[in-house]
């Protein structure tokens, strides 16, 4: 009994930590936030637990009463070494009755734990001590305006230095900081130099009611964990909707979320989804799109050519070729994309989601007064094989790439290999890559050989950049969205249907970029338009919408009749050519395309 007690007790102290970073590391531990600081107190507690049994069973009485009163005293002496209130006499005293191989053993192990276990009882106390000087650092700022992340994470940590930054005096509170779910010390670090409050509890537990209904309270729904971030949407949601003054932000590129937050009953609270593929795409040809236009090529008939190369079919890669199908639609210029990716089934998934933008009626096809591009698909090509090289030295043409391949490392060694395919055929086009990672987009940006030569690589994405308050809180280019909106709409239509806010963010990224490419009229009021500029931006407007649509995967309708239209199966009766159109619709598109 007493190896077997022995074995047993060192098994529970060395087997429970590594299963316990198994499962913390695991989506199970992630999505039920398992606690490694508690599943390594419980270890130690039962390895207690056996190391005392034996100690009282060697005096007990041979019966089942004898057997039950051990265990209790085992489970009594064990909370006893915890408390720093167990003698070491208890076994002390019993080791004559151990045999004599293994008391040596047995006694060192059992010192161990003593001194172990007041450890964790220290940590515990420590950690209870830490959760109560956060409640108290809250009620010190009962009057300040607060800003609530979920998670303490990269992403959550660079926006909330950015918080703190443009709005010194407000308060940051970090949740979930304790369960598991935390980054590690050096963000722990980190939160504490910005002066942020950090709370075991999740963001839904606790009660944020208790603080100035004049102050503003910000939530942000970060975990890298959409499904978790909806939960919590939800919950804060049904919480705080009657609550004046507070805004819910929610990280999340699911549909499921767009449809279960717009279903919801929100009250007073108001709420944004952040999709930040999305997100990005946008800023992207908002902030940067000019060079799409400016590297495109002459042509003899004094157009110029966009050649766009997109390499990857992930979240990122897809948006952007839906993205350029109606960015490319501008006077003056044709659009060629080309996009490539490993799976074989790219191009029917693409086509899945977007029907018609790939229809041959349409795609490769010039209507005058519809949307004229071309898009080819190039799936079953690994960047790394010799086959996409080969592709790749067809594009003599190429004009603009962004590469999209879900990991930085690959990303990057792309980039490098597009570039050097480039200059071995003497083009230069544009060249933007997603980098994740703030620390290497820094070290890469401005790259050059060993002569000293310049890739020319754009490497975008990373945190730094993507979660500020200029992104997130307060953009320009959502604020030119909503003025766009708002010429037909109200506010809170715009935030809360993804239909009005995405459309309306397409239009006026693609009115910055017509101002750009010099489009008679593009800088002016509607009021101040001649007939002929009128004329000229109804039909542009008119190819852009058909391609924005098509590229949302909408469908026509089947006919003109506006009671044809039927949004459940995106089927709309406008999507035709200019000069199908009626008069009123005609007009629509000199404006703001309130369709």
């Amino acid at each position: 009994m007493w190896s077997v007690c022995f074995a047993l007790s060192i098994a529970c102290v060395v087997l429970v930590p590594l299963v316990s970073l198994v499962i913390s590391n695991s989506e199970f531990g992630r999505k039920h936030r398992f606690n490694l600081f508690n599943s390594l107190f419980g270890g130690v507690f039962v390895s207690a637990m056996f190391m005392f049994f034996p100690v009282h069973k060697a005096v007990a009485e041979a019966s089942f009463f004898g057997v039950v009163r051990s265990l209790f005293l085992s489970v009594f002496n064990s909370m006893q070494i915890f408390a720093i209130g167990c003698e070491f006499g208890v076994v002390a005293e019993s080791m004559p009755l151990c045999p004599e191989w293994l008391a040596p053993g047995y006694n060192a192990w059992v010192s161990l734990l003593f001194v172990v276990a007041p450890v964790f009882t220290f940590g515990f106390v420590l950690s209870l001590f830490k959760n109560l000087s956060a409640h108290l650092k809250y009620l010190a700022v009962y009057f300040k305006d607060v800003y609530v992340l979920s998670a303490l994470n990269e992403k959550s940590l660079v926006l909330a230095r950015d918080i703190k930054k443009s709005f010194p005096k407000a308060a940051i509170v970090f949740t979930s900081v304790f369960n598991g779910e935390d980054g590690g010390l050096e963000l722990l670090r980190d939160a504490a130099e910005i002066g942020a409050i950090c709370m075991r509890q999740d963001v839904q537990s606790f009660d944020f009611d208790r603080h100035s209904a004049k102050a503003a309270l910000s939530f942000f729904a970060i975990s890298e964990d959409e499904t978790e971030n909806l939960k919590a949407s939800l919950e804060l949601i049904e919480k705080y909707k009657e609550r004046v003054g507070t805004r819910l932000y929610v990280f999340s590129t699911h549909i499921e979320c767009e449809l279960l937050l717009n279903s919801s009953s929100k009250g007073k609270i108001k709420v944004r989804r952040i999709n930040e593929v999305e997100s990005l795409i946008d800023r992207v040809l908002y902030e940067r799109g000019e060079v799409i236009f400016n590297t495109a090529k002459p042509m003899p008939d004094g157009e110029k050519k966009i050649t766009a190369v997109v390499i990857g079919m992930g979240n990122h890669g897809t948006e952007m070729v839906k993205a350029l199908a109606w960015f490319g639609q501008m006077d003056g210029y044709t659009l060629k994309i080309h996009a490539f990716d490993k799976d074989p089934l790219a191009g029917e998934r693409f086509t899945a989601i977007a029907p018609e933008l790939m229809s041959p009626k349409y795609n490769g096809v010039c209507v005058e007064g519809e949307a004229q591009y071309s898009i080819e698909l190039h799936p079953g090509f690994d960047v790394e094989a010799w086959g996409f090289a080969e592709e790749i030295s067809k594009l003599k043409d190429t004009t603009y790439v962004m590469i999209a391949l879900g990991n930085d490392t690959l990303n990057i060694n792309t980039a490098v290999n597009l570039r050097m395919y480039f200059e071995r055929m003497g083009i230069h086009p544009k060249i933007q890559t997603i980098v994740y990672s703030s620390q290497q987009k820094r070290a890469l940006d401005g790259i050059k050989n060993y002569k000293g030569q310049p890739y020319d690589i754009e490497f975008l994405g990373d945190a730094e950049s993507s979660f500020t308050c200029d992104v997130i809180l307060d953009s320009e280019l959502e604020g030119a969205a909503l003025a766009r909106h708002l010429k037909w709409g109200d506010e809170e239509e715009f935030w809360s249907y993804g239909y009005n806010y995405r459309s309306s963010v397409a239009s006026a990224i693609h009115m910055r970029a017509r101002i750009v490419c010099g489009i008679p009229g593009a800088d002016k009021a509607e009021a101040e338009l001649s007939e002929q500029e009128r004329a000229a931006i109804e039909v542009l407007e008119h190819r852009r919408w058909n391609a924005y649509m098509r590229s949302e995967g909408y469908v026509y309708s089947g006919s003109p009749d506006p009671t044809s239209r039927n949004d459940l199966g995106k089927m709309h009766n406008d999507l035709v050519d200019f000069s199908s159109l009626d008069e009123e619709e005609k007009r629509k598109d000199g404006s703001v395309g309130s369709r």
